[in-house]
């Protein structure tokens, strides 16, 4: 086996919220090529522009070592792969490694002897080395751990997030051999200004990716039963949480929806892996029916409100505040806005949609949704606050409340309002 390795040129496979910020920071001290099937991508990205909104145009020009290509040819110099497509679950809610195992396949066609390739997309503990690698050997021909190596580094990007960036948040790393474990941590080390942290085995490092957002998951499913325990108490969710607070080890976990690509997807691949050794996984489960049905405990509570007003539920218009799974970012993966949308339109409610991060084609595309350019005013029976964006919060509880009509109700799913400025909250 080589013991000396080195970087000739990084690839990155995959240039979306993950992959492009890393490029972009190899890309300033490595030769690097970011790679995407998708054309209009590299394209957009090569004009200078981002818009995920991850990486400004600055930031761009001034990663002078990066090239993006969607050509496969283009990355068959690289030595060093990094692979950090999307790992979604599917209608099953069932771990979907498509992506997965079609990027492992474009890696067999270019991996080379002595080359190495680290995996970053979240997986359950044991996949890298139960499904990517056997995918790669077998188109490659080549032999794991003779004639190429792998490692697995979790990403941790928090999208939006403009303070914890790939930089500065400390990387986990692994590798499939001591010595390649010790320069899969090399490597990173090159970028990362926080630290790297060298896991013990490629499991590991998977197995403490799924956890990290399995244990925000049950925090806020916890958060979630309570605000349903004291809603039914008549208590305020927030003036409990606040007091509590007070105590220096009170986690400041917030009731709400558990969308996005990380929180409301990763446990589910903990779960698969248990369940497939013969494990149900009680508490983990139960968090994510909890979480999972938290649209239609808003929904149902925004109903009893308006009939207690005499307020007529079927054909009225409601407005949602917001259609990303988080604040102040464009990224409407898994969010669960949606099942907002779906469960008022169960109800016979109509509801109008308005998020000025979203782009209106990528609405249209991923859900069928046909987002308002601007709601109108005093034309809405309820207004449902469900994203906390900076755009919402500087309308404060007067111009929200402009959009509805005479008599409305104001559900503040996120805080964002003084509690005399919404008719409801979690």
């Amino acid at each position: 086996m080589n013991t000396s390795f080195s970087v000739d040129k990084i690839a990155i496979i995959g240039l979306g919220y993950v992959g492009l910020p890393l490029a972009v920071e190899f890309g300033k001290v490595l030769p690097t090529v970011g790679f995407d099937i998708n054309a209009h991508r590299i394209a957009e990205l090569r004009s200078g522009n981002d818009h995920t909104l991850e990486v400004s145009p600055e930031e761009l020009s001034q990663a002078s070592l990066l090239t993006f290509e969607s050509d496969i040819e283009q990355i068959k110099s690289a030595n060093f792969y990094i692979v950090t497509v999307p790992t979604p679950i599917d209608e099953h809610r069932q771990p979907d490694l498509t992506p997965l195992i079609k990027a492992s396949e474009t890696l067999g066609r270019v991996v080379k002897k002595n080359d190495i390739v680290v995996f970053e997309s979240t997986v359950y503990p044991g996949a890298t080395e139960e499904v990517c690698v056997p995918v790669i050997e077998r188109i490659s021909g080549l032999k794991f751990n003779q004639d190429f190596f792998a490692g697995y580094s979790p990403e941790r990007i928090n999208p939006g997030d403009k303070e914890h960036r790939v930089t500065t948040i400390k990387k986990v790393t692994s590798g499939s051999t001591p010595e390649v474990a010790q320069f899969v941590n090399q490597v990173y080390g090159r970028i990362i200004t926080a630290g790297t942290y060298l896991a013990s085995s490629i499991k590991v490092a998977e197995a403490a990716k799924v956890i990290e957002n399995t244990q925000r998951d049950l925090n806020i499913a916890l958060i979630n039963e309570l605000a349903v325990i004291f809603n039914r108490l008549g208590i305020d969710t927030e003036e409990v949480l606040l007091a509590a607070g007070t105590k220096w080890n009170f986690l400041p976990f917030r009731p709400g929806l558990v969308g996005g690509h990380c929180i409301g997807v990763d446990p589910y691949y903990l779960t698969h892996k248990a369940q497939a050794v013969g494990y149900h996984p009680e508490v983990i489960l139960a968090g994510r029916r909890i979480n999972d049905g938290m649209a239609k405990y808003v929904v149902s509570q925004l109903v009893k409100a308006m009939i207690r007003r005499n307020i007529q539920v079927s054909a009225s218009r409601v407005l949602v505040l917001g259609l990303t799974f988080k604040e102040n970012c464009p990224d409407i993966r898994n969010t669960k806005v949606v099942d907002i949308i779906a469960e008022l339109k169960e109800y016979g409610m109509v509801p109008d949609v308005f998020d000025p991060w979203v782009d209106a084609q990528e609405a249209k595309a991923e859900y069928g949704l046909e987002l308002v350019k601007q709601p109108a005013q005093h034309s809405y029976d309820a207004v449902i606050v469900a994203v906390a964006h900076g755009q919402f919060k500087q309308l404060g509880s007067e111009g929200i409340r402009s959009f509805g009509k005479a008599e409305h109700l104001v559900y503040d799913l996120k805080y964002l309002l003084p509690k005399e400025g919404s008719d409801l909250r979690l």
